[in-house]
């Protein structure tokens, strides 16, 4: 595996310019591709349609259980960073669902969304270094 690390997004004028890409360290790098697997819905990426995560397809699933929508996501989640991301092991993945309302009085909307927090952990296999990845997700907008 390369030890060449970029920062997203790719500022493709400046390699149009003679200049490199950008770099990063290993951490950045390996969240930026946990963000990737977590934002790539199964089926999109034209070249490996095993890529990716449930939770697009979780989205519009009416949510009867909380529990058992954070775990059908979390092992989504798991096996494919297992799979796809091998710069780490060791990996635990946690998700919590929670409300989130926001009030806007002026425009007498209260809106409530689904929060996805999403935690991972595990060790770095080129350093032995624990490695924490967090991120949050907004879903399913009702307003009224």
């Amino acid at each position: 595996m390369s030890d060449n690390f970029y920062h997203k997004p790719f500022r493709f004028n400046s390699l149009f310019a003679g200049a490199d890409l950008q770099a990063t360290d290993l951490g950045k790098s390996i969240s930026n591709h946990l963000e990737l697997i977590i934002f790539t819905r199964y089926g999109e990426n034209r070249h490996n349609h095993n890529f990716g995560c449930e939770i697009w397809d979780l989205d519009f699933e009416l949510i009867v259980s909380e529990s058992l929508w954070e775990e059908k996501f979390r092992k989504s989640l798991l096996k494919s960073i297992t799979e796809y991301e091998n710069r780490i092991y060791q990996t635990e993945v946690e998700v919590r669902i929670t409300e989130v309302e926001n009030v806007y009085p002026l425009r007498k909307i209260t809106e409530i969304k689904k929060k996805v927090d999403i935690s991972v952990r595990g060790l770095i296999k080129a350093t032995a270094e624990k490695y924490f990845f967090n991120i949050a997700l907004f879903l399913s907008p009702l307003s009224t």
